[in-house]
């Protein structure tokens, strides 16, 4: 049952209703055609849906799940698996993140993620109805693949993660939050039993030795996302990321995905470069902010 909060702006005669779900499949139901008209700028909000709808022991506790309706339209999604960040979708009505923000406020939100007009509009009525500050923690970009671009092979090749390669996953997952800055908010070995049964993680190997990593999630039937790309230090330099992100992407094309959603640190020139070379096109930029406690002194 989905709970309602009004908020009438008279001066434009509109009124928006936020409701609140218990159960992803009631969400997914009344979010859906809005989140696929905006498929890339959504893209990491329906890969968390499509987890919640098939494997929803991937998260401990209950999510939340919100959207905003204006005359029985959907105008704005809000997805949040504590303890983390806080995820918003492409608004089609900025005004509408207030309520969002209102309903949450009594949260311990520690951060949110979304587009740049949206996360400006969340933050500011966050700050003023919380005292609280924000920080940007981290620029990412959008980028889509529809065809993969003819690029310098590496040696190796792309295999799926088995029960044999978990204390490597052990050792990079843990590597590769703390390269990114992620919140490590769970044990290791729980994500990587969960990743093994997805079997969603891929390795690139060269002679018989991993090199790389990357995970790659059908979350439509027509669209995926990468997600997870790692290599050692040692083995950088070598083409390897590039080897198994192309390999990954044109396994998922070839399995009937027409497009592939990756997501880049700005502040990382190289992926930016290399992944423009295998025909991934920047869509649109995605920022992460921390929520701070208080103002600092």
């Amino acid at each position: 049952m989905a709970q309602r909060q009004c908020l009438l702006k008279i001066e434009d005669e509109i009124v928006m209703q936020l409701h609140k779900f218990d159960s992803i499949d009631k969400f997914w139901n009344k979010t859906q055609t809005y989140l696929l008209q905006n498929e890339a700028e959504n893209n990491l909000l329906l890969a968390v849906v499509n987890t919640l709808l098939h494997n929803p022991e991937r998260y401990l506790d209950p999510p939340y799940l919100a959207m905003v309706e204006i005359d029985g339209e959907v105008v704005v999604a809000a997805i949040r698996t504590p303890p983390r960040k806080l995820l918003l979708s492409k608004a089609s009505y900025l005004e509408s993140l207030t309520l969002v923000a209102q309903d949450l406020c009594r949260e311990a939100l520690t951060g949110v993620m979304g587009l740049v007009p949206e996360l400006e509009t969340f933050l500011q009525e966050w700050q003023g109805l919380t005292a609280q500050s924000y920080r940007l923690l981290t620029e990412m970009r959008i980028h889509q693949l529809t065809a993969l671009q003819p690029s310098i092979a590496a040696n190796g090749h792309l295999r799926l993660v088995t029960e044999k390669d978990r204390a490597l996953l052990i050792e990079w997952l843990p590597a590769f939050d703390a390269e990114t800055g992620l919140e490590v908010i769970e044990d290791v070995e729980r994500i990587v039993t969960n990743r093994l049964n997805k079997q969603d993680t891929y390795l690139w190997e060269d002679n018989n030795v991993p090199v790389s990593l990357a995970a790659g999630m059908q979350f439509s039937p027509a669209a995926a996302r990468i997600g997870s790309v790692y290599t050692p230090p040692e083995y950088r330099r070598k083409g390897y990321a590039t080897a198994c992100v192309a390999a990954l992407s044109q396994q998922l094309l070839d399995e009937g995905c027409d497009r592939c959603f990756l997501l880049t640190d700005l502040a990382n020139p190289t992926s930016n470069h290399i992944y423009r070379q295998i025909g991934y096109v920047p869509v649109c930029d995605w920022h992460e902010y921390s929520i701070l406690s208080q103002d600092p002194a």
